[in-house]
């Protein structure tokens, strides 16, 4: 008999932590005979909604409601995989009384914990400040994207934590052409509209690189952002168009903050640039730590003056990139790729049941 699971992610495919954590295992699972019913509590067009700076609360309750409505009618499934929680913003008692006693495993990608406890308002702080906390202790299986969120469970008090890394399909990916000398560097970073804030606390170091050396500038899905006078290349995200464009850039970045919830973050863009036989520089925090190995595939930023150091040895040295390139699609095909992680998943979820 087939295992019947319930997945029920945040977004529908368009939506990347859902697409990355969900959608890509799916025709993985099915082959191994897993009998899979999708249901996303926001939709592709919610997503392209958000995108686009549009909200509409009127969509999401009835999202909402929609949710309920199933998990209350139909209960003949073996186990629900859950991405982060089933109603943000509900308390966890409601939750838990909602599921009964079907057994669910529980997918982070982010520090979910921190929307409640940390950047939340007093009252969010006080009803909710322990509600990720509830769901991982009763979860049947935690899923972690980084050892930041497993510790988190493990405090928790959750039965079984595993710790599986956000990662792309190496299908999907070839290695980028070698790059030519004789053009300006393409410095790439890829994201949303909501993560290109990150760009701004950089703005200098574009600035300084850009009168010192021959490079360019592509964003893709930034949305409408500027960066003082530079002439950025902003590009609209497209899923069958994001490969190539990543595979345009000569260098990839990734550039946060320093505050618990970029301590969650699972680093996938610096994935999807080493995928593509990219070398990355990106702010030493949370997993980026372990996915930069400095000097080898890329290099740590820990202030502006290493980012312009470091973007500024790439635009002086071709081969450095070709050779710090090679090195990272070498990490991705043992660590960071579908075709590791896909197993380890459908056995987890086969324990579950």
């Amino acid at each position: 008999m087939p295992y019947k699971v319930l997945v029920l992610t945040k977004y529908g495919s368009l939506g990347g932590s859902s697409r990355y954590r969900f959608y890509q295992y799916l025709p993985y699972l099915k082959s191994q005979n897993f009998d899979l019913t999708i249901a996303p509590l926001l939709d592709n067009q919610y997503v392209t909604n958000i995108n686009n700076g549009q909200r509409n609360f009127t969509n999401v309750l009835r999202s909402y409601f929609q949710r309920l409505v199933r998990l209350m009618r139909d209960r003949d499934y073996d186990l629900l995989w859950v991405e982060k929680e089933l109603f943000p913003y509900i308390p966890e008692w409601l939750e838990h009384k909602i599921i009964g006693n079907i057994p669910y495993a529980v997918d982070y990608d982010d520090a979910q914990f921190h929307i409640y406890d940390y950047y939340g308002s007093k009252l969010t702080k006080t009803l909710l400040a322990s509600k990720i906390d509830r769901v991982m202790a009763h979860a049947r299986l935690v899923i972690a994207g980084n050892k930041y969120i497993a510790s988190r469970a493990e405090r928790a008090g959750a039965k079984h934590i595993e710790i599986i890394p956000t990662v792309i399909d190496l299908d999907r990916y070839s290695i980028k052409n070698s790059i030519d000398p004789s053009r300006a560097l393409n410095i790439g970073w890829i994201g949303s509209p909501g993560t290109s804030t990150y760009l701004k606390s950089i703005q200098s170091v574009f600035e300084d690189v850009y009168r010192h050396h021959n490079c360019a500038f592509t964003l893709v899905g930034a949305g409408a952002l500027t960066l003082g006078n530079l002439d950025l290349n902003i590009k609209k995200w497209q899923e069958n168009t994001e490969v190539e464009d990543i595979k345009s850039f000569d260098v990839g970045i990734m550039p946060l903050d320093s505050t618990p919830w970029e301590e969650g973050k699972c680093g996938i863009k610096l994935i999807q640039y080493m995928a593509c036989g990219l070398p990355v520089v990106g702010t030493p925090i949370g997993v980026n730590q372990e996915i930069i190995a400095h000097g080898v595939n890329g290099f740590q930023a820990n202030n502006l003056h290493e980012w312009t150091e470091y973007l500024s040895k790439f635009a002086s040295d071709p081969q450095l990139c070709a050779e710090m390139g090679a090195k990272g699609r070498e990490m991705v095909e043992s660590k960071y790729c579908l075709q590791v992680t896909a197993p380890k998943m459908a056995q987890l979820l086969r324990a579950c049941i």
